[in-house]
């Protein structure tokens, strides 16, 4: 009755949204931390009008109102009973900026990338830094008091806040800032609340002096510190780090710093952890701007990670125990190179000649940062129940104990019987520390809080903070007595009464906490258990289906919205439900009952996976590896066991049959977007849009049948020059003339062509993507299973499988191991090829010869997500840079939007053009017509012609259109001739 009657009086009240069904909830249930809490409901307000609004029913109510920004708490702050108010979605606008006076004005769920992105063109930048950049909202870092690898030189948040918009609890509006600018047009209650603080600091400011650790990372508690009795001071130090408890901000100014026009980068090496540590007070005299731990253990996951192996193998040697990060920075390049010298001296000095990797270059730079900001996620991306678990994360110590107390740290956790995980900023002696534990298992949990309260008193005993970064939410509030005192715990909860008698604002954080280790607050709660599923596709390599789903920590690196192709939906519509991380929370929740039964194949689900267009990017972007799109196909599956499927899926999945049959009725569909009106006529009935024409049919479909005896059917001579051109229905049937492309070129080349058939020889060989993308899996199953047949007798000669189409090709080297589990998959995947990939591997091998002209022109590459996400783009740029005279240059994009058949579908089209438009199209548009414009996937292809008016080119389709002319070759039948070369 309570969540209905909120619901309907926000709902009559704000333009917002207001959202209480369960699988909503759910997805706002938990952060990064390991605490999972259903709230009442969940409200998007799109500006600080419905904030006040509904803080105000709120508190009538009697409902508690927590906000949220980008989700990444580790401790457990963004979670809580009531209401969830969302800002990320709409309030995110740059208020105002002076460039000058180097200031801004924010709403607070502006991302942090994305504000930086704007201040760089002013030569500007905001220095706090936290490795969350490209989702962390300045409300939450604001809320958190963060800060970064580089807060030795620019401090963390406390120090760049300028001030504070903020809704108080009764509604009163106040700004929190320079007390001196506080005249008498200040509310009543602003002055009244400064007026109390400095009450209690004077109070208490003999227990202040004894108890606040005197170090840089202390952001426990209230910052009653900060408050000067007698003096102005600023205000909004006190909001800073209260993490939503006090107030609501709704706008925050920030202090600005000059961009560094010059950046370089050691990668210092150490044989062990103890080395390292015992280093880093030696490395921060040297003045960087940031000294920051990469530890054995992720050193050796980033190399079992797709998107971080190739970093690590350019930049770290041999097996060192440990790196040190050292970043020094200014405005010239040169003095900048003498530092890293000292750096190597200084290294040498300390018994360690030679272990200096030097990076001056910004793009290698990046790529090693990048390695380092994936910390948390690479450390979690261990396969498993047992993870590194966040409840002594950001302690700090003086750097002059950070040996030390590692080392005791490291001897906690093997008397434990377990071990820990380090990384960060060791310039400011916070290191990220975690013990490895299955907090699913009663008796890891009891050893939560031993090893937090055997490290919190290390840290007292060496003068530091048990909360450094962090915050303190559910993990560390309950011990601020032990560290701070009773009095300041006291002070605390009249703080916290003083601003919010009612206790509206996120209830339960810093001041009267629950326990850290209530496992009835744990997302893997004591009920917690997977139900039993008959699964389609072979999970075994996560443990199970809900291990895959469970390799989510939460983090929401898939939130971002600049760089790499994860996610593309949720680009468009900034919506949790439209992320990775917001599908495998609600997964997760169905395959357990806790969204009642039969959730798995809910509308409510169906929903939070409509527009995930299995684009494969968050399978390499993901850090842990969470692979959305394999998750799709087996919900699908699960779902159309039991709902069964339309008409227009149906259609779809068949596909490859319907094509084989179609016959002279494939001229017949081409009339649909011939004929005016048709289409429209059509859409309801089809539930394809009026739109968008659908691909056409090409009049002579591309065939393998001539010479099929020697074409299907192994060598009996060397398999060196042998290879096997897997043709796919899309580029069979509808962009024929690409597969006569690349039999030309690799005739062309000196290799001998092969297009294999399946035994029954019915019909051409398929990959059965269609039928997965529908949840067919056992079709699929079946398609792949006659695939493999037909292509193992060529692969265990060791001939490769060369493919046109990335999503085709790409489903032998993913799905088919997970549909046929077994040695012959695996060896199918292992040889199969996209053209450019044979392409480039070939040119390695100096085998690449193809007789072609020289033409100087430019080219503009769009990449498919399936390309991206399996590392190919290197291969692309390789075989098109490998052309005489091409100038290649990639369109830094996301998913072009089309997905396979997802752009022409009614409900879909909309959403198909929005993640086109921010860079591909655009692109494309601005480039002259002298420009090739290059796109391998069918689907690209047909996006960009649509929306751009380009005709895009297969990379076989540019080797082609260069070939010199040669002697035919014996090419199967419609093999391109000179005359049905493309145009460029």
């Amino acid at each position: 009755m309570l969540a209905s009657r909120v619901a309907a009086r926000l709902r009559g009240a704000i333009a917002g949204d207001v959202l209480v069904d369960r699988t909503t909830r759910g997805m706002y249930a938990t952060d990064a931390s390991i605490y999972q809490i259903m709230p009442l409901g969940v409200v998007i307000p799109r500006s600080a009008s419905d904030v006040e609004a509904t803080i105000a029913i709120a508190r009538e109510e009697g409902v508690p109102v927590t906000a949220r920004g980008g989700g990444t708490s580790q401790c457990g702050q963004t979670v809580n009973f009531g209401l969830i108010v969302d800002l990320s979605p709409h309030l995110r606008e740059i208020v105002s900026l002076d460039v000058a006076a180097r200031r801004v004005r924010v709403q607070p769920g502006v991302v942090l990338d994305a504000l930086n992105r704007e201040l760089k063109r002013h030569g500007l930048f905001f220095p706090v830094d936290p490795s969350t950049a490209s989702r962390c909202t300045i409300g939450g870092m604001t809320a958190n008091n963060s800060s970064g690898a580089r807060s030795i030189r620019y401090g963390i948040m406390a120090d760049n806040v300028a001030g504070i918009d903020a809704v108080l609890a009764d509604g009163t509006r106040a700004y929190f800032g320079d007390t001196a600018l506080a005249n008498g047009t200040a509310p009543t209650r602003y002055r009244e609340l400064i007026a109390q603080m400095r009450s209690i600091a004077a109070r208490e400011a003999d227990e202040i002096a004894a108890r606040v650790p005197k170090v840089q990372r202390h952001v426990g508690g209230y910052a009653i510190h900060t408050v000067d009795p007698e003096r102005d001071f600023n205000a909004a130090k006190l909001l800073v780090g209260s993490e939503g408890t006090l107030a609501f901000f709704t706008a925050i100014d920030l202090a600005l710093q000059p961009l560094p026009r010059a950046k370089a980068l050691g990668v210092c090496h150490f044989p062990s952890f103890s080395d390292a540590m015992r280093s880093t007070e030696a490395l921060v005299a040297l003045g960087p701007v940031a000294v920051e731990l990469v530890d054995r253990t992720m050193i050796e996951l980033s190399r079992e990670i797709a998107e971080f192996a190739p970093i690590m193998a350019a930049y770290v040697r041999g097996e060192p125990g440990s790196l040190l990060l050292v970043e020094f920075a200014g405005d010239e390049p040169a003095p900048l190179a003498q530092r890293l010298d000292d750096l190597d001296d200084t290294m040498a000095s300390l018994g360690f000649p030679g272990a200096v990797v030097k990076l001056t270059d910004p793009a290698q730079q990046a790529q090693m940062w990048h390695v380092r900001a994936q910390g948390l996620n690479i450390m979690t991306s261990m396969r498993g129940d047992a993870k590194p678990v966040s409840i002594i994360e950001d302690c700090a110590v003086p750097l002059a104990h950070l040996a030390d107390y590692t080392d005791r740290l490291n001897a906690i956790f093997a008397r434990y019987g377990t071990t820990g995980t380090f990384y960060a900023h060791a310039s400011v002696g916070c290191l990220h520390v975690r013990p490895v534990l299955n907090v699913k298992r009663d008796e890891d949990v009891g050893k939560l809080r031993s090893i937090a309260e055997e490290a919190f008193a290390i840290v007292r005993e060496y003068g530091g903070a048990h909360s450094g970064e962090h915050g303190d939410g559910i993990v560390r509030s309950e011990f601020h007595e032990e560290m701070l005192g009773t009095r300041l715990v006291a002070a605390f909860r009249e703080i916290k009464h003083a601003f919010d008698p009612g206790n509206v604002f996120n209830p339960g954080k810093i001041v009267d906490p629950p326990k850290m280790d209530d496992r009835t607050l744990f997302r893997y709660g004591p009920e917690y258990a997977p139900q039993p599923l008959a699964t389609q596709l072979d999970w075994s390599e996560w443990g199970g289906f809900a291990g895959a789903i469970e390799m989510c920590n939460n983090n929401g690196a898939c939130r971002k919205a600049d760089g790499g192709a994860m996610c593309p939906s949720y680009r468009v519509t900034a919506d949790e439900h439209d992320v990775t991380r917001g599908r495998a929370n609600a997964l997760r929740l169905a395959i357990t009952g806790q969204l009642g039964p039969d959730a798995l194949t809910s509308d409510e689900l169906d929903d939070a996976l409509d527009l995930c267009v299995s684009c494969k990017a968050c399978r390499r972007e993901c850090p842990t590896g969470v692979d959305m799109a394999k998750m799709k196909i087996e919900v699908l599956a699960q779902r159309r066991a039991v709902r069964g499927v339309s008409l227009r899926d149906r259609i779809v999945a068949a596909l490859p049959h319907l094509a084989h049959r179609a016959g002279a009725l494939r001229r017949l569909a081409n009339l649909r977007d011939r004929i005016p009106g048709f289409a429209r006529a059509t859409e309801g009935a089809s539930g394809f849009t009026s739109r968008r024409a659908l691909p056409r049919w090409h009049a002579t479909p591309f065939r393998d049948d001539r010479n099929a005896a020697r074409r299907a059917t192994p060598s009996s001579g060397s398999a060196d020059r042998e290879v096997v051109l897997f043709v796919d229905t899309f580029n069979r049937y509808f962009e024929a003339d690409v597969a006569r492309a690349a039999v030309r070129v690799l005739d062309a080349a000196g290799y001998d062509v092969r297009c294999a058939a399946a035994r029954d020889g019915a019909r051409p060989l398929c990959c059965g993507r269609t039928f997965l993308t529908k949840g067919d899996v056992t079709q699929a199953r079946a398609e792949a299973e006659r695939t493999i047949a037909a292509l193992l007798p060529f692969v265990r000669r060791g001939v490769p499988v060369v493919g046109l189409e990335p999503s085709c090709l790409l489903t032998l080297r993913d799905e088919f191991v997970s549909l046929v589990p077994g040695e012959a998959s695996r060896a199918v995947a292992g040889a199969a090829l996209l053209f450019e990939e044979f392409v480039a591997r070939e040119l390695d091998a100096a085998r690449w010869a193809p007789p072609l002209r020289t033409e100087p022109r430019r080219a503009l590459l769009h990449g498919h997500c399936h390309q991206k996400a399996f590392g190919a783009m290197p291969a692309v740029m390789r075989a098109l840079r490998a052309i005489p005279g091409l100038d290649v240059e990639p369109i830094e994009s996301s998913c072009c939007g089309m997905a396979g058949m997802f752009g022409y579908e009614r409900e879909h089209y909309d959403v198909s053009m929005a993640m086109a438009e921010p860079d591909l199209l655009p692109a494309v548009r601005a480039a002259s017509a002298e420009t090739l414009v290059v796109a391998d996937g069918v689907s690209c292809k047909h996006q960009i012609e649509h929306g751009a008016h380009r005709r895009p080119l297969h990379v076989a389709e540019v080797y082609a259109g260069l070939l010199e002319a040669t002697p035919a070759r014996e090419s199967p039948a419609g093999a391109v001739s000179g005359a049905d070369r493309p145009a460029r």
